[in-house]
């Protein structure tokens, strides 16, 4: 009995024994738990108060210098000219000093445009309102005033250093001549503008390489109206495709989006389409939603080629499994308003003609320069020869002139056409300029010295300014795409010997974090992070407007 009642004992202290270790090892994972949520909980009040003060600050800017005829110095002030809103003008235009120029912006749109996600605005992920910033809200913020114009560069003459302007009626995406924007009824206007500094910003359209038909019948996704054309085109077919019988081959045409271009915004497009087609379509009209067919027509042997190798096979890899079609080394040839026609290059070096039905066509590939450009081309004499853009040196001034830069898409560096190259050009010319009008108060402090070791001085101070001005540099940050399904790909840069190739959902959360801190004001950054929210819960919109 005794020995009995003291294993029971026993086993009544072991068994109590680990009840307490569990419940101990539950306290200590429940604290570990706490930690990340109360970091995440801080970091979101962190953020959400940091984004409303900046919010607030650029609801609220401060009062603004007056142009004027003499800077501080006493030396006449100079009129600087940007053309363009773009990457590489708005991003000058927001870290110039613009009390030191007296500042005009000429352009035919009067707000920037967040390019990257320009993609994601026809299928309702993104507002396209919410990618825009006023370009007088960002003028608005500097510390000088600025003239803005809502006009074309139409002429130039870089002997009387003059640029002619004229009223903007329409916003033409590029190739087609069409127009995507409202038509004013008034008679144009027409003015010369002098300056002393001259900053081409003017950005570049698609070009159609010459295929016939292309112009006439594709969508461009390069503008904002482009966005509002795409969408529409996108809902007539499914509306369109809905009335014809299943199985029917005018259904299946209708139900085919063709999308040419296998870089970023090719790429970014066709992921875009295929999450609406899964996410949304499927819900509201899962008929429609199983016969419809995403094609992605690339002429080089893989998407996405500036990117590391091992990313081309995973972006291949996400097509295969949301169902979108690779036509790889593919070449377009003609376009009809029902059809591709299309060459393959198969692996043994033959070719295979190809016959591609399409309700939407979409062309994502290539950039042209504007007629401005290719009228400074014939203008001036060391610009005959360039073909992609103006020649520029490394300073990014033009190639024969003085006062005339090139940033952006118009200019040809040799880097990429990207938002990337042209934001770090703005900065350079806007650093660049900073300092011409420092030496331009010196050089009017030279005229004025008295004696000889004043004039020493300011030559001193003179040299050792000019001595700083440093060539342009561009650094390499790292590119990112999304490729669809909450899966994205990136080359990201760690200083200057160091790269990582990463690919999937973390990447995802990457590249919309980067998106976010790469808009250009708070209010687009809380718009942006709005609307993605917005789909989370109630999803993409279907509805035409």
């Amino acid at each position: 009995m005794s020995s009995q009642l003291a294993r029971r004992v026993v086993s009544k202290r072991q068994f109590s024994t680990s009840r307490v270790v569990s419940h101990q090892e539950r306290t200590i994972l429940q604290k570990l738990f706490k930690i990340p949520l109360d970091a995440g909980a801080i970091g979101a009040v962190l953020a959400t108060t940091w984004l409303g003060g900046q919010i607030f600050t650029e609801a609220s800017p401060k009062k603004q210098k007056p142009q004027t005829a003499l800077t501080t110095a006493g030396a006449t002030k100079k009129d600087l000219v940007i053309l363009g809103s773009g990457w590489g003008s708005a991003s000058m235009l927001k870290s110039l000093d613009t009390s030191l120029y007296n500042v005009t912006v000429v352009s035919p749109r009067n707000y920037f445009l967040f390019t990257p996600l320009l993609p994601s605005a026809p299928t309702g992920t993104i507002e396209p309102k919410s990618i825009v910033e006023p370009i007088r809200a960002i003028a608005k913020r500097t510390p000088g005033e600025v003239t803005f114009m809502e006009a074309d560069a139409t002429d130039i003459d870089v002997t009387k250093s003059t640029v002619t302007v004229k009223q903007a009626s329409t916003e033409i995406s590029g190739v087609s001549k069409q127009d995507s924007g409202s038509s004013l009824t008034t008679d144009s206007f027409t003015k010369d503008l002098k300056y002393d500094y001259l900053v081409v910003g003017v950005g570049a359209q698609p070009t159609t390489f010459g295929i016939p038909g292309v112009a006439e019948h594709a969508c461009f996704l390069k503008e904002l109206p482009d966005s509002y054309q795409v969408k529409r085109k996108m809902l007539d077919c499914i509306e369109k495709a809905a009335l014809y019988p299943k199985g029917s081959e005018e259904r299946k045409r209708l139900l085919s989006f063709v999308v040419v271009g296998g870089g970023p915004t090719g790429v970014e497009f066709a992921g875009e389409l295929q999450d609406y087609i899964d996410e949304d379509l499927h819900r509201w009209m899962p008929e429609i939603a199983e016969d419809v067919q995403v094609t992605l027509v690339e002429a080089l042997p893989n998407v996405l080629n500036a990117f590391s190798k091992k990313l081309w096979s995973y972006a291949h890899q996400v097509f295969e499994e949301t169902n979108i079609h690779l036509a790889l080394s593919t070449a377009v040839k003609n376009v009809t308003p029902t059809t591709v026609f299309a060459q393959s290059k198969l692996a043994d070096g033959t070719t295979k003609d190809l016959e591609i039905p399409y309700g939407m066509l979409v062309w994502a590939t290539g950039n042209a320069p504007r007629d401005f450009t290719k009228l400074m081309f014939k203008k001036i004499a060391e610009q005959n020869t360039a073909r992609r853009g103006l020649l520029v040196d490394e300073n990014l001034k033009v190639n024969g002139t003085e006062n005339v830069f090139a940033i952006g898409d118009c200019a040809f560096t040799g880097h990429p056409p990207t938002g990337q190259v042209a934001h770090q050009e703005g900065d350079y010319v806007s650093e660049y300029l900073k300092q011409k009008a420092a030496l331009d108060d010196l050089n009017h402090e030279l005229s004025k010295a008295s004696n000889s070791d004043e004039s020493s001085k300011v030559q001193t101070r003179i040299d050792s300014l000019k001595s700083q001005i440093k060539p342009f540099n561009y650094a390499h940050m790292g590119a990112l795409s999304y490729v669809g399904a909450e899966k994205a790909v990136a080359d990201l840069v760690w200083g200057k010997f160091s790269s990582t190739s990463t690919g999937g959902t973390f990447t995802y959360l990457i590249w919309r974090a980067s998106y976010i801190a790469m808009c250009i004001s708070a209010r687009q950054k809380a718009l942006v992070a709005f609307d993605w929210l917005k789909i989370t819960i109630f999803g993409r919109d279907t509805s035409k407007e």
